[in-house]
């Protein structure tokens, strides 16, 4: 027993002698960055050229695959679109199977494989590795390009374009890389429906044979196999693939503008302006300030607690969210500062970003600014060690960027080494708010004159003006309302449009049943008005009923989740207007404000009250557009719902399309029933 006491006197003393030696009122030092451990991947390479990686991991039962090709960017000019149709077509049958089988086969294993004008990718169960390695090489190697597939790939392409004409953000990214890069650069080359259509048949064949070839092909395979395996399947499907060295890079140099300017598209349709602040730079991943400028970038727009979002979003309240990327592509890349904002304060966030851009040139960083981006990096590169591809990727990136062997052995540390001083250095270095292209995609009747008045420290900003396709034109025409036009002359034209006062007052309700296809889900829609002011829509997704609204005239509630939640003054106030089929029939408190465009048509804008614009086309009469302003969770955005092919029932003439955005996701919904004055009982529209 006294043994026992002694030892722990002892080691009490022990306890005491070291606290002794700390100083606790001091944060303690952070311990150096530990190198990353990076297994490498086993490496051979084929006859061929065609160099491939493996990576064993036994944990699941599972095998992905990816095969891409490292070549040069290359411009496609007259014909451009040529690639993606390429690699629509990669997949579409063999020279062994068709289409049906080849997709049966896939189907059949329970995998996933997709072809690309880049490569191919594949996932599947380890069991049917061997079977899917066969599928993917087929495809690669002996596509069947027939004009039937060609046919119908290029109508697609057609079609996607087409629904793209009126896309804000869609554009506004388009033409950025236009302006930033040129248009006769790779990067800012742009396919169009003239474009696409001088694609043939043979072009697409003399595109496969120039840049599908093994020599410039990596192979990536990861996941429960066994090396010797994966050797003998890949020389056995991959080694009668021929093909001839890839051309060489050609690209025009990059330049940025003498001084900065704001670069401005009308989209006529915007409810929000696009804006992003551009400018080339030169900055590869094995360039020495790869890691500086991965911090500065980190700390300006990262994320959500990057400076960009907390100013523009957190403490303005001007958007959903603001970023910034920094590039480091081989042959050319940007920095580019961006954000979707209302239009109301398009002039107020460019000061925003500029403001934050200049900051970060003009001033160091703080202490704890720069601890929590590194924290935030080295949290994410730790994180993507987890998924076995994370490692072929590392070791394709180390032969195709030309890295040090030890580039990610080392990442860690080269992060920790960033100081201050090199943060504030690159971001006067790539962060070139001197040499700028500020692309602003927007409405140009709601935010040009503020614009044009917009000051920054006692500078201008000269605007030039282009269209949708990158081209420069003039500044657009702004048209007036003649002095006799009144919403009553609109309202009456509308209403003889669509059949004349008799026939739309004799209608007691309408029940319309619509869908739309949403990221490959059907969204179905059923709604009800009634000529007393009552309103009963439904939204489902799946069968499954994911939202509901009722209002009978005088109450109502939104059901969303299978919560319930009854409607507050504001919303009842709103469904008051939103229940009315036809609220033109009176023009209450309505004022014309302007003409603008719709779809390339000039209509009429008519306000109903602060939150809601109705536009009615000028030659037609009809309603083509409605665009309502909803505040939420601190933050404000228009949401525009589009009206067409308006269709004849019972004497009245209604849109089957109606399309709709909100944010980044816009749907269009056609409608296959409308019932007038049938289908519709008390209990629709029941709060209880």
């Amino acid at each position: 027993m006294r043994k026992n006491i002694l030892t722990l006197a002892a080691f009490a003393t022990l306890t005491v002698g070291v606290s002794a030696q700390i100083d606790r009122s001091q944060m303690p030092e952070p311990g150096p960055a530990p190198k990353v451990n990076v297994d490498e991947p086993e490496t051979f390479k084929l006859d061929n050229g065609m160099q491939v990686m493996i990576v064993e991991n036994n944990k699941l039962p599972r095998v992905a695959m990816s095969l891409r090709f490292d070549n040069a960017p290359h411009a496609e000019g007259a014909k451009a679109g040529v690639s993606g149709l390429t690699g629509d077509l990669i997949g579409t049958g063999t020279k062994n199977m068709s289409k049906d089988e080849f997709n049966e086969k896939v189907d059949f294993l329970g995998a996933r494989l997709n072809f690309y004008a880049g490569g191919a990718n594949a996932n599947t169960l380890s069991k049917y590795f061997p079977d899917v390695l066969a599928l993917m090489a087929d495809g690669i190697i002996n596509p069947e390009f027939t004009q039937e597939e060609f046919d119908k790939s290029k109508a697609r392409t057609i079609d996607g374009l087409k629904s793209s004409e009126k896309d804000v953000s869609y554009n506004a990214r388009r033409v950025r890389s236009a302006l930033a890069y040129g248009k006769d650069h790779p990067y800012g080359e742009f396919s169009t429906e003239e474009t696409v259509n001088a694609v043939k048949l043979e072009d697409v064949k003399s595109y496969y044979k120039t840049w599908f070839s093994p020599k410039n092909a990596y192979l990536v395979v990861v996941g429960d196999v066994d090396e010797d395996d994966v050797k003998d399947l890949v020389k056995k499907n991959f080694s009668s693939w021929t093909g001839k060295a890839t051309p060489e890079a050609k690209m025009p140099a990059v330049s940025n503008v003498k001084q900065t300017e704001i670069n401005f598209v009308d989209m006529p349709n915007a409810v929000q302006s696009e804006i992003a602040l551009v400018n080339t730079i030169n900055l590869k991943k094995k360039d020495d300030d790869y890691f500086p400028v991965l911090v500065a970038n980190k700390i300006l727009g990262g994320g959500g607690e990057a400076r960009l979002f907390l100013n523009l979003r957190e403490d303005k309240g001007y958007t959903y969210g603001a970023y910034s990327s920094t590039g480091n592509d081989k042959y050319a890349s940007t920095f580019v500062a961006s954000a979707s904002v209302r239009n109301e304060v398009t002039d107020s966030s460019v000061v925003a970003f500029l403001d934050e851009v200049y900051k970060m040139r003009n001033e160091m960083v703080t202490d704890q600014e720069l601890a929590n981006a590194k924290a935030k990096i080295t949290g994410d590169f730790v994180l993507s060690l987890e998924q076995p591809s994370t490692i072929a990727n590392f070791a394709m990136e180390i032969e195709t960027e030309d890295l040090n062997d030890d580039f990610y052995e080392e990442y860690l540390e080269r992060i920790d080494k960033v100081t201050k001083a090199d943060v504030q250095r690159v971001a006067k270095k790539y962060f070139l708010a001197d040499n700028s292209r500020i692309v602003i995609a927007g409405k140009g009747a709601d935010v040009l004159e503020n614009l044009e008045k917009m000051t920054y420290k006692g500078k201008t900003y000269p605007i030039n003006y282009y269209n949708r396709f990158g081209e420069k034109t003039e500044k657009p025409e702004q048209k007036q309302v003649d002095a006799d036009m009144s919403v009553d002359k609109v309202y009456n034209k509308y209403i003889e449009a669509i059949g004349g006062r008799e026939a739309v007052e004799g209608i007691e309700s309408v029940k319309m049943i619509a869908s739309a296809n949403v990221q490959g889900r059907e969204l179905g829609l059923d709604m009800t008005r009634t000529a007393a002011g009552k309103l009963s829509q439904e939204v489902t997704m799946g069968g499954q009923v994911v939202s509901k609204q009722v209002f009978n005239g005088e109450t109502g509630f939104v059901m969303q989740m299978g919560q319930k939640m009854p409607y507050n003054e504001d919303q009842i106030k709103a469904a008051k207007t939103d229940a009315d089929a036809f609220p033109e029939l009176t023009v209450g408190d309505a004022k014309i404000e302007g003409i603008e465009q719709v779809d390339g048509k000039d209509a009429y804008v008519v306000s109903t009250d602060e939150t809601t614009k109705n536009y009615y086309a000028v030659d037609s009469g009809l309603k083509v557009q409605s665009v309502k302003t909803v505040s939420q969770g601190g933050q404000t955005m228009s949401i525009p719902t589009g009206y067409g092919d308006y269709q004849e029932v019972k004497g009245v003439k209604f849109p089957f399309t109606i399309s709709q955005s909100m944010g980044p996701q816009s749907f269009e919904f056609k409608v296959s029933e409308i019932m007038v004055n049938e289908g519709v009982e008390d209990a629709d529209f029941s709060v209880e």
